[in-house]
């Protein structure tokens, strides 16, 4: 079967900045991403969990999307505006997909 080369984006942010996160990959046309609950954690501050917590303010998550080469530059553009002053972090990674036309 073939496939086709990609790219994986996952952006670990607070959670009360994943719709001004989700606008900024709209913005730089992603059609598609994933968002997922973090549940704990450890950083530069140390470990740190979810658990407890009684408000969502404190959580994080981690928007995950797959997009073409070609089209990474625009999204880490849109996307550090939002990322660069808050916690999180931005990973990168080489991927493969079958079925190219949907990214």
């Amino acid at each position: 079967m073939q496939t086709h080369k990609a790219k994986r984006v996952e952006i670990t942010i607070e959670a009360v900045m994943q719709s001004r996160l989700t606008e900024a990959l709209k913005k730089a046309e992603v059609s598609g991403y994933t968002v997922l609950p973090v549940l704990g954690g450890s950083g530069r501050s140390g470990e740190w969990s979810r658990s407890g917590q009684v408000s969502r303010a404190q959580g994080m998550v981690q928007v995950v999307c797959i997009i073409r080469p070609e089209r990474l530059d625009d999204l880490l553009e849109s996307a550090f505006e939002v990322v660069e002053r808050y916690i999180g972090m931005v990973c990168v990674t080489d991927c493969d997909v079958l079925r190219a036309e949907r990214f």
